[in-house]
């Protein structure tokens, strides 16, 4: 099990720059999530112990590679409870979340965490997301929700296409891709997770993007 300072250590080992804020935020994630977890359980008894690392960092993976400016709208497809979501958006304050579920319990958990850690771009919606017809975003993003070829059929379409940067679906995937990625259509940018944070955990584990055309 983590201790108080390794939890922020995870994050802090990979990441600089943070306000007293942010580390005050990611730190009562913890108990956030424990207790709410008690009640409605989103995440497995055997994660909760390693949630920093096993939820937090792996949602801050994508933070690693994307550039997100002040404004950038992200919808979260299938966002459970809450990842990546919600620990991106401690990492961008200005950028604003639109975090999307099927199941309405797993939102209220978001909700209730987003309170406690004092989380105020986050909106969350009990919808399926082919449901979405009113809205645009500069990127979709998702945690082992779907097969990709089912996250692009539903992201693309909610896409706005930026000239001046390559927006698109960043999704968290693990294990043997080839098959899955296969089957898609598209060709995704694969990176993997351990080549950014060397811990075991990441091994196996990758960060999926496709681009707008």
């Amino acid at each position: 099990m983590e201790s108080p300072t390794e939890k922020l250590e995870l994050i802090t080992k990979y990441f600089a720059d943070f306000t007293p804020h942010q580390l005050q935020q990611f730190a009562s994630l913890e108990e956030a999530y424990k207790d709410w977890n008690a009640k409605i359980n989103v995440v497995s008894r055997k994660d909760i112990d390693q949630l920093y690392l096993h939820h937090v960092l792996h949602s801050l993976s994508i933070a690693a590679i994307a550039e997100w400016e002040k404004g950038t709208q992200v919808i979260d497809i299938g966002c459970g409870g809450g990842f990546p979501s919600v620990p991106l958006a401690i990492f961008f304050p200005d950028v604003q979340f639109y975090a999307v579920d099927s199941i309405a319990k797993k939102l209220k958990v978001v909700d209730a965490v987003c309170e406690m850690a004092g989380i105020k771009n986050i909106t969350t919606k009990h919808t399926r997301v082919e449901e979405i017809k009113n809205k645009k975003f500069d990127y979709a993003i998702s945690r082992a929700v779907a097969p990709l070829r089912d996250l692009w059929q539903w992201a693309g379409p909610l896409l706005i296409k930026k000239a001046n940067q390559p927006n698109g679906l960043i999704c968290l995937k693990g294990g043997d891709l080839h098959q899955e990625i296969f089957e898609s259509g598209v060709r995704p940018k694969m990176m993997s997770i351990y080549d950014i944070f060397p811990e075991e955990y990441f091994q196996e584990k990758f960060i999926i993007q496709v681009k707008k055309p």
